[in-house]
């Protein structure tokens, strides 16, 4: 084949190439708008999944704040009736061992804080353990997404706050001797001021409309650690709320 042949039968086939690729590049451009528009849709929806997940994470936040909310403030009524049944010799033994308050003030505060983190809760208050367990729905919807129904949609998440005891009573003590606790004062209309070191009279009752003091009540605590709540001594170091319960995330 000579070589004028061969340019003439190139010229001949060129048209016809460049049709064939024409046809290729117009079936091959819907394929791209498919693809473009399946991977828009994929990064919609898993921007919905985001969305999604924080408004979860915003249900569970509220929720774990409102039962340690609530743990929190029965542990705080439970030190305060401790120490008011140690000091007027009431029955304290519940107090110590994380029972005997109601729960109601403990679920208030728990719907509060979840109030805090946009959000409403129900509490509901358990025993053996001591415990609070609250579920949170958040006030906030997923909103609008390539995902049908999402508008409408709240989260909801469950926590449970546990309350026990740090300290355990150690030998119960009797209460002392009364004692007099005269001082040389001289008191109105010229009567010798008596005053009783342990809030008492000078027959050692305790002056009217007082309870009489119970006797010292001796803590072991963890970690080693020793209490001892006497009536008879107002200025002694008390322990806090935190020394005699803990509060934690049930798992």
């Amino acid at each position: 084949m000579t070589r004028g042949a061969s340019r003439r039968r190139a010229r001949r086939a060129g048209p016809e190439g460049d049709a064939r690729g024409a046809r290729d590049s117009g079936q091959a451009f819907p394929v791209y708008i498919v693809a473009v528009a399946g991977l828009l849709f994929l990064a919609l929806a898993f921007f919905a999944v985001g969305q999604a997940a924080a408004v979860r994470n915003s249900a569970q936040t509220a929720a774990d704040a409102a039962a340690l909310a609530a743990g929190q403030k029965y542990r705080d009524q439970l030190t305060t009736k401790l120490l008011d049944a140690v000091r007027t010799g009431a029955p304290w033994r519940d107090f110590l061992d994380g029972r005997g308050v109601p729960g109601d003030e403990a679920c208030t505060n728990a719907q509060w804080f979840a109030g805090r983190n946009d959000a409403d809760a129900t509490c509901t208050p358990g025993s053996y353990p001591t415990s609070f367990a609250v579920q949170a729905d958040t006030r906030k919807t997923v909103g609008r997404s390539v995902i049908p129904g999402t508008e409408g949609k709240h989260a909801s998440a469950r926590a449970k706050a546990v309350v026990e005891p740090r300290c355990a009573a150690g030998p119960q003590r009797e209460p002392g001797p009364p004692g007099t606790g005269q001082d040389e004062g001289q008191g109105q209309g010229g009567d010798q001021g008596q005053s009783g070191g342990q809030g008492q009279n000078e027959d050692g009752d305790p002056p009217a409309g007082e309870p009489a003091p119970g006797p010292p009540l001796d803590l072991v605590c963890e970690h080693g650690r020793k209490w001892t709540i006497d009536p008879a001594d107002p200025r002694g170091e008390l322990p806090e709320a935190s020394d005699l319960f803990s509060v934690r995330l049930a798992e």
